[in-house]
Parts: structure tokens; C-alpha cells; sequence
């Protein structure tokens, strides 16, 4: 591999995980960082951070950071790489590329393909189209869409958001999930779109989390991909709706073709990341979402041997790109109190043992996605917020509405 070129900073905007994993691996190779984020945006007290850039609190993120990089923009700033790590700064950087990309290096992207993967009804459209199996879905647009189903709805079925970031805002959950009332399924579309959402319902494939996996990539404009990179899941919390608490470093070659199928047939640009759940009933994998950011996963990821993001970095500034060779698959990514919840509940459903816990945790290397003892103030900074937030929920009382619902 030739000299790293250092001299472009690297402004991480939003996420958690995510891009406290770029700065530890970026910062960690000489590049200066810059991260600016809401709260939970560990990045910013990472040792490897040279700036923070806090959003205020209640302030809207995208208004400032539109407002630091394009209204009042700095010339320090100029010519840095932007990397995104959330939703949030995904839409940011989708709108405002025209403007960005003439003070900033942006990664290549289509606007369209963008949209339509924050859009999961678009998601499912197009990957369907391309021949990548997907589960069964049904467009609806009122409640009375649903009333017209009556008969068709597979259980159980999930009450999925086009835009999960707007929907985990508000509700607090990624989707809803009906079990087996119709008239359930009716009242929980209604709800949501009586806030504001756009909606689908998608029908729930069954079986545990361990039958997720995903790819990752970067696919540039002429079709080359500069890695290939897959993982899977062992448990997520909430269990069957949540994000992975438990993650496992492995090639899966056939989530690989998948993904690149995908991919290729979208003429995707820059970073691509897509997740499948296999279906037991055909053996089948099947698409779930697609992300164009940085994941919850990339400290498995950089940890495992795959340093994706200089990959990237070096191919954004004009280096040469080396070659992702052969990665470590005894890792796993542990989020050791959200791990806990999610053992606690498969425990309840009588699908895992306390002893069949422990073993997992103790089977391989573990890495934790915050906490590091080279860059110690993140983990310790996630840790207290996991702490100081039930003591604050009980000072405020109890709370009233849907999002603890099922």
C-alpha cells in the first residue's frame, strides 16, 4: 500500500456507532476529523476528533449543518471529505450535493437511487424489478386500502414507514408489528397516518434474527467495486424489530452475489449497503433495506480487518486503492446492555438459556462499538446516558401514547 495522504480532512456528520468507528479508523492513519452531531454523536469525544461541532439542542441538524457548510462556510473547512453516518445527514447531503460539492469532496451518488432507498415501498419496487426476491408487501394509502385486503394480509405483517427516520422521531420504533388482528393492522395504519406517515405493510418473514445478513460496498460511477464485505446478525433487541445487538464478522459469498446483483442492476453509485433475511419457507434470501451511509456495523467492520472507509477516503482524494484481501470472521460486535435485554426476552419465549448466552458471548473475539481503551471517553459517555436516561424517565413520570407500543 503507498503513503496515505493525510492533508484533506474528513467532516463526519451524525450517527453513533457508526462514525465514532471512521474516526477511531481514520484518525488513527493521520487524518484530521471533524465531527459534528447531536448528542448521542460519540465521534465528537473521540481523542481522534480535532473538532467538535455539537448541534444545539432541539435545533434542527440539517438547518445547521447547512448553516456551517454552505451559508456561513469556513475556509479551513474547504476541501474536506464528507462522510455521513445517519439518515439525518443521508437526506442532508441528498439535497444540498449541488451546493456541497463546490467547496467539498462528496461521494458519488444518484439522487434518485437515494430517494427511492430512503423510501422502503420504492426499495422493495425496484428490487423486485431486478429479480432479487423480496418479501410479500402491499401499497396502502388510507385505512380503507387496508379494508380492501382483507384476506390477502399474510400474518404476521409489519406496519413499516417510507422514512424511518422521521417515524423513529416520533414513535420511537422502526416499525410496528401485527401479529394476527386485521382490525389491528387497519387501527395501526390509521394512527400512523393520521401523524403524518406514509406507510406499507410488508409481510414479517419468519424465524430468528440469525437468518440476517448484509453486504457492503462502493460501486463507482463506472461499475467498479472498491470492496466486498459481508456480515451477519446473531440477535437484534428488540427481538424481530430492532437494531443488531449482536453482530458477526463472515464471508457469505451468496448475500455477496445478491448484494452485487442488486447493486449492478440499480447502477448504484458510492456507498452501498443492503440487508437480507434468508426465508426458511423457500431458502431464499430476501431483501430487507438498503442504506447509502455508514452502518451500526462498522466497527465490526474496521475491527475485523476491512478499513472500508480509507478504502474510500484514498479513492475520494485521487490515491490508489488497494485491494480488500482476506478479513478476520472470528469477530463479533457486542452491545453488551442492549445484548442483555435481547437475551431477557428470548429467555421469556423460552428460545434461549442464560448458559446458551454466555457461551455465545465467549465463543470468539468480542469488540464493543463504543467503548475502546485506546479512546476511552465515548464507551464511558454511552454507558452514562444508558444510566442517567430511566432515572430521568422516572423524575418525569409516566408517559402517555403509542411509543412503547407493540
Amino acid at each position: 500500500m503507498t503513503a496515505l495522504d493525510t492533508s484533506r480532512p474528513v467532516i463526519l456528520l451524525g450517527g453513533g456507532a457508526s462514525t465514532l468507528a471512521a474516526a477511531r479508523s481514520l484518525g488513527a492513519a493521520g487524518v484530521p476529523i471533524i465531527a459534528s452531531g447531536q448528542a448521542g454523536c460519540r465521534a465528537m469525544q473521540s481523542r481522534y476528533c480535532r473538532e467538535a461541532r455539537p448541534v444545539p439542542p432541539g435545533a434542527d441538524p440539517k438547518a445547521f449543518w447547512r448553516r456551517m457548510l454552505i451559508e456561513e462556510p469556513e475556509e479551513a473547512l474547504e476541501g474536506s471529505v464528507i462522510f455521513v453516518g445517519c439518515d439525518a445527514s443521508l437526506e442532508f447531503v441528498e439535497s444540498e450535493q449541488q451546493a456541497l460539492r463546490q467547496r467539498y469532496v462528496v461521494e458519488e451518488f444518484v439522487p434518485e437511487l437515494r430517494r427511492a432507498m430512503l423510501d422502503k415501498l420504492e426499495t422493495l419496487k425496484l428490487a423486485r424489478s431486478l429479480g432479487v426476491p423480496t418479501p410479500n408487501f402491499w401499497e396502502v394509502r388510507s385505512a380503507d386500502d387496508v379494508l380492501a385486503l382483507e384476506g390477502q394480509i399474510t400474518f404476521p405483517v409489519m406496519v413499516k414507514p417510507l422514512n424511518s427516520y422521521r417515524f423513529m422521531k416520533q414513535f420511537g420504533r422502526k416499525l410496528f408489528i401485527v401479529r394476527e388482528s386485521f382490525a389491528e393492522a387497519v387501527e395501526k395504519v390509521r394512527i400512523c397516518q393520521a401523524a403524518g406517515h406514509g406507510v406499507l405493510l410488508v409481510e414479517m418473514i419468519p424465524g430468528p434474527d440469525d437468518l440476517l445478513s448484509s453486504y457492503y460496498t462502493y460501486r463507482t460511477p463506472k461499475g467498479h467495486l472498491l470492496y466486498d464485505y459481508t456480515k451477519s446478525v446473531i440477535r437484534r433487541w428488540p427481538v424481530n424489530r430492532g437494531g443488531a445487538c449482536f453482530h458477526q464478522s463472515a464471508w457469505l459469498p451468496e448475500t455477496a452475489e445478491l448484494g452485487r446483483r442488486l447493486f449492478d442492476g440499480l447502477r448504484w453509485q458510492g456507498i452501498g449497503n443492503v440487508e437480507f433475511k434468508r426465508d426458511m419457507r423457500d431458502g431464499k434470501l430476501k431483501i430487507i433495506e438498503v442504506n447509502g451511509r455508514l452502518t451500526a456495523g462498522h466497527p465490526l467492520v474496521t475491527r475485523s480487518g476491512a478499513p472500508i472507509d480509507l478504502l474510500i477516503y484514498r479513492y475520494l482524494t485521487g490515491q490508489p486503492v488497494p485491494k480488500l484481501g482476506a478479513y478476520r470472521q472470528d469477530v463479533r460486535q457486542w452491545d453488551a446492555m442492549r445484548d442483555f435485554l435481547a437475551y431477557r426476552q428470548l429467555s421469556r419465549m423460552g428460545k434461549l438459556t442464560f448458559a446458551g448466552w454466555l457461551r455465545s458471548i465467549f465463543a470468539q473475539k468480542v469488540i464493543l462499538p463504543f467503548f475502546d481503551l485506546r479512546d476511552p471517553r465515548p464507551g464511558l459517555s454511552e454507558m452514562w446516558s444508558h444510566v442517567s436516561k430511566p432515572i430521568a424517565k422516572r423524575m418525569r413520570g409516566p408517559e402517555v401514547g403509542w411509543q412503547n407500543a407493540d
